[in-house]
């Protein structure tokens, strides 16, 4: 008996001595502790449940008290994905490709075959022998018809018809390539800030280039852009014009695409990108650096003075190199001919024959032809034999400058074959492609050579977070 009450003291001490409030209290804050995590859940979800894991009551109330809100987080990333850079790249190879397609249109005198725009409706070809001689119908009535082509037969006609109809949809298949996905990665989060804007520019410039094309063919279906009697084409100044805004659209894209790929590998190595920064940013290379963007400037012009003389067909005059006749030149008379001015006072005399006269824009294109393989090599000798350059500049932009030699030597010789041989279609084509290559080849050496803001801010900024902080005082 007295062994029985000693085992039931302690729990009868317990159960009358103890305050049942101090035992249901740890519970209350418990249930409070829970209900306030749920509540803050809803405000902050996953990250505030992170930051009370583990922590006391009363702790995680003082710190869920003074946990800030990101009202002003940012809705695009700090970074471009990859895949964004790979659908950039893609788009420039589909322009790549619908220039020199747009080339063999010209060529083949298939351009002015559709003389309509529709761009919904004319996604379509004709598809009955009645839709078919209604398009041959419109296509005798246009001035190329009559002067160039009045023997032409219906399926000849439809050789050169559907030429033209898979040049226009290629353009839509590059505008929709390029429209969608774009929403696409911008919706997603898949681009920075600043590339979403740029994005959004090129897609305008697609827009843009579809109306330039249609204006341009426009200028061919009527016959007062030309002499009574002559070959009916194009002005060359809208064929100028899209061409121009061709090299443009795939310029951007590829060098939007390249800077993608290139602000990855820099992050990669912060310390190594930071050294090379500074590398290429020492005044030893200032004169190379300038040098590659009036290089890249002269190309473009170089090719925008090829599209006059392709709209002019001055290539079928003066088929030899160098002369041109009896002498490097042709005569001053013929070079800046009264026949090209407007003017009662013959003061636009300059700048019309420079832009209207065949022989003077074919003179123009060898000139500038010329400047650019001389500048090209004399660069190329510049970080050959200079000591200081050909020991700061890197192994990139050295592979880079080969990679532009071969390409101006590729282009020189196809421009000199095409001129003898007449024109050929086969090596006209190339030489129209190989300008876009020469270009692309420079704007490489450029994203090689010039260092990128952003991309510089960027490894600074990542090199800041990696670095220690000091530690505060214990006071």
């Amino acid at each position: 008996m007295t062994s029985l009450l000693q085992r039931a003291a302690p729990r009868l001490t317990r159960s009358l001595f103890t305050c049942r409030h101090v035992h249901r209290r740890p519970r209350t804050i418990q249930q409070y502790k829970r209900s306030f995590v749920s509540s803050a859940s809803k405000r902050s979800g996953s990250e505030l449940l992170s930051k009370l894991a583990g922590v006391a009551p009363l702790e995680a109330l003082g710190k869920t008290l003074s946990f800030p809100r990101k009202h002003g987080a940012k809705f695009f990333p700090e970074t471009s994905d990859k895949s964004v850079a790979y659908w950039l790249l893609g788009s420039a190879a589909s322009v790549f490709g619908i220039v020199v397609f747009g080339g063999l249109t010209r060529l083949t005198e298939s351009g002015l075959s559709i003389t309509e725009w529709r761009p919904v409706t004319g996604s379509l070809p004709p598809r009955s022998d009645e839709d078919w001689a209604a398009e041959f119908t419109k296509y005798r009535s246009s001035p190329e018809f009559k002067l160039l082509n009045p023997h032409m037969t219906l399926d000849e006609f439809k050789s050169i018809y559907y030429m033209e109809w898979t040049h226009r949809i290629w353009g839509r298949v590059v505008g929709m390539s390029f429209l969608l996905p774009a929403v696409y990665f911008i919706a997603r989060r898949k681009v920075s800030a600043p590339m979403a804007g740029k994005i959004v520019g090129i897609a305008g410039l697609i827009g843009f280039q579809g109306f330039l094309g249609w204006w341009m063919v426009k200028s061919g279906l009527k016959d007062d852009l030309s002499a009574p009697g002559s070959h009916p084409r194009v002005s060359q100044y809208r064929l100028t014009a899209h061409l121009g805004m061709a090299f443009v659209c795939y310029t951007a894209m590829l060098w939007n695409g390249l800077s993608i790929l290139r602000e990855h590998k820099l992050l990669a190595d912060p310390q190594a990108s930071l050294k090379l920064f500074e590398r290429l940013k020492s005044p030893e290379l200032r004169i190379f650096r300038r040098s590659v963007g009036a290089l890249a400037l002269l190309v473009f012009c170089t090719a925008m003075s090829g599209g006059l003389v392709a709209g002019l067909d001055a290539g079928l005059i003066y088929n030899e190199f160098p002369m041109m006749g009896l002498s490097l030149t042709p005569p001053k008379s013929e070079l800046f001919s009264d026949f090209y001015s407007h003017a009662p006072d013959k003061s636009d005399i300059w700048w019309r024959n420079a832009l209207e006269n065949p022989s003077l824009v074919q003179l123009d294109h060898r000139i500038l032809a010329t400047t650019t393989f001389t500048s090209v090599m004399g660069l190329w000798a510049y970080t050959k034999y200079s000591p200081t350059v050909r020991s700061m500049l890197p192994a990139a932009c050295k592979k880079g400058m080969h990679g532009v030699v071969g390409f101006v030597g590729l282009q020189v010789t196809l421009g000199i074959s095409t001129l003898l041989y007449l024109v050929p279609l086969p090596l006209a084509s190339a030489h129209q492609a190989g300008s876009l290559a020469l270009l692309s080849s420079v704007v490489i050496l450029g994203g090689r050579t010039w260092v990128p803001g952003r991309a510089a801010r960027l490894v600074t900024q990542r090199l800041g977070r990696s670095s220690p902080r000091p530690s505060r005082p214990v006071i």
